[in-house]
């Protein structure tokens, strides 16, 4: 892997984080559009919005599937990744968003898209189920992709698969610059968000630590807005390479367009102090 920092130069990177209606497709593209549209006010070259933000993630308990077959559209000629299209067409932007897909297998999937002025340049099928998504979902058996951007490397994956440690050095490996993580958190593992004092949700330390451990930028976009009693942890931040957050996290149930200036090639350079390197220092041999 090419670990010089030639490259592109700074550019500023954005997460939206969006309130989501679960049944409500169009409402959420509506608000993922105005999202898009305030961060290119903010000079947004790269924008991530959440998972499953055209269907909401709150399927029926009933029948979850059946509810969540009726929101999913295949990739091609999706009408949410035709929006993306648009918006990335007329404001020169990367998007990177989850959508519920249609697989042409009939299965359903907890999908991403990289977007840009060209088209679909990848589409990632989330590997690791969150909970009651078993139910609904197929995982995906793909490594997450790396999309050369005029921008840099983005990576994508969503949301648990953050903290699998072996799928972002995966990422890390294959010359990833930043990943792109449209995530929902919820709020469930902390009853009334009440995490303890002065620490932050262990969701945002994870992706710190993702960052920090591979020396990538990490980009996460969360979600706000109760949705069927389900409450979120809101937690949308930009994370540098030494883990340390460039923005967020916002940790408020609210609608919020975080901006970071970012040069991803940056994070080609794997040096530590002395002479350290994060990737040059592995020993796999011994992790068999």
């Amino acid at each position: 892997m090419d670990r010089s920092p030639d490259g592109p130069g700074p550019a500023v990177i954005a997460v939206a984080q969006v309130a989501i209606t679960v049944g409500e497709p169009d409402a959420n593209r509506k608000a993922a559009a105005a999202a898009v549209a305030q961060a290119v006010q903010a000079g947004a070259r790269l924008v991530v919005l959440p998972e499953l933000c055209d269907s909401g993630y709150v399927f029926a308990d009933t029948d979850p599937a059946a509810e969540a077959r009726g929101l999913a559209a295949p990739a091609d000629g999706n009408v949410t990744l035709g929006q993306w299209r648009s918006l990335a067409a007329a404001h020169d932007l990367v998007i990177v968003g989850g959508f519920c897909e249609l697989g042409a297998d009939g299965r359903l999937y907890n999908s991403a898209a990289v977007v840009d002025a060209s088209g679909t340049r990848a589409v990632y099928r989330k590997a690791h189920l969150w909970d009651k998504e078993k139910l609904v979902f197929t995982p995906g058996d793909a490594p997450p992709p790396v999309v050369d951007t005029e921008l840099g490397r983005v990576a994508v994956m969503v949301c648990y698969d953050l903290e699998f440690p072996e799928w972002v050095r995966l990422a890390a490996l294959d010359g990833a610059d930043l990943i792109a993580a449209p995530v929902n958190w919820p709020a469930a593992n902390w009853p009334a968000a009440s995490w303890p004092a002065g620490e932050r949700p262990a969701e945002v330390i994870k992706a710190q630590a993702a960052a920090a451990t591979s020396g990538v930028f990490v980009a996460v976009a969360d979600r706000c807005g109760v949705e069927r009693g389900v409450s979120w942890i809101s937690g949308s931040l930009i994370v540098g390479p030494d883990g340390y957050p460039l923005a967020g996290p916002v940790l408020a149930d609210q609608p919020a367009v975080l901006t970071a200036v970012c040069e991803l090639p940056r994070a080609r350079d794997k040096k530590l102090a002395g002479d350290n390197d994060l990737l040059g220092d592995r020993r796999p041999e011994l992790y068999k």
